[in-house]
């Protein structure tokens, strides 16, 4: 496939993935402080494990360009980048504080069952399977920030929940730093590692490439569902 279809074949699998029963359920809890605190810990459990599981891409990749092109992403995401001087895991503890977590509670917090099982199943992907699985694997969870592809469905992961914790919670975008950020940067994320599909990805490697995808966007639909169940065993207010 092209890069034309490399983004409809993906953005089609994610359109469907965003707008499964699990995630319309995950979208539709009403948001309070202690159901926010939950999304924050998780969610910071999700984006650490993320650089070692960039890192097991990069060891397993041949392809220069593509390692290049991962430590550019990781700089931005580890380091500083036009969004944050200290790191992408700085904005999540910010935005901790708008729901009163402190950022030893969110980085020294227990990970639910479910968010331990897939971020096993994230590392054993990247790590132990093919270089391009991986890759695809990784590149699709940070399509689902993607606003272009989802606004006729509200938006991607961020902008939706962005818009519940004011509705909910009257918390301001501002202090929101890591919703606000990452409805932004993903969509430059989502189209980084197409051209390396279009020229990588070919004959028996474009299915394992698109199984990772399938793979990846189901994992993220088990670790969804076990913060949604989280979150509905705490009261409404």
């Amino acid at each position: 496939m092209d890069i034309k279809g490399w983004r409809k074949s993906i953005g089609d699998m994610v359109r469907e993935h965003m707008s499964s029963p699990t995630l319309s359920h995950y979208y539709d809890i009403k948001q309070t402080p202690e159901r926010a605190r939950i999304v924050i810990k998780e969610l910071a459990h999700f984006v650490r494990h993320r650089r070692d599981c960039w890192a097991y891409v990069s060891g397993n990749c041949p392809e220069w360009g593509v390692k290049q092109k991962i430590l550019q992403h990781e700089y931005g995401e580890v380091i500083k980048d036009e969004y944050s001087e200290h790191g992408h895991i700085t904005l999540i503890l910010k935005q901790g504080k708008s729901v009163g977590l402190e950022a030893d509670e969110i980085l020294n917090a227990e990970p639910l069952p479910t968010t331990r099982a897939t971020l096993y199943a994230w590392a054993w992907m990247t790590r132990e399977k093919p270089w391009l699985e991986g890759l695809a694997a990784l590149t699709v969870t940070e399509w689902c920030n993607d606003d272009r592809l989802l606004a006729d469905q509200g938006g991607g992961n961020s902008t939706r929940m962005a818009r519940r914790w004011i509705e909910d919670m009257g918390i301001k975008m501002k202090d929101m730093p890591n919703f606000d950020v990452h409805s932004q940067a993903d969509e430059e994320h989502s189209d980084m590692f197409l051209p390396y599909l279009e020229k990588c990805a070919t004959g028996k490697l474009e299915n394992a490439a698109l199984q990772g995808v399938k793979e990846s966007l189901e994992l993220l639909t088990i670790y969804r569902a076990g913060v949604s169940e989280a979150m509905d065993a705490l009261p409404d207010s």
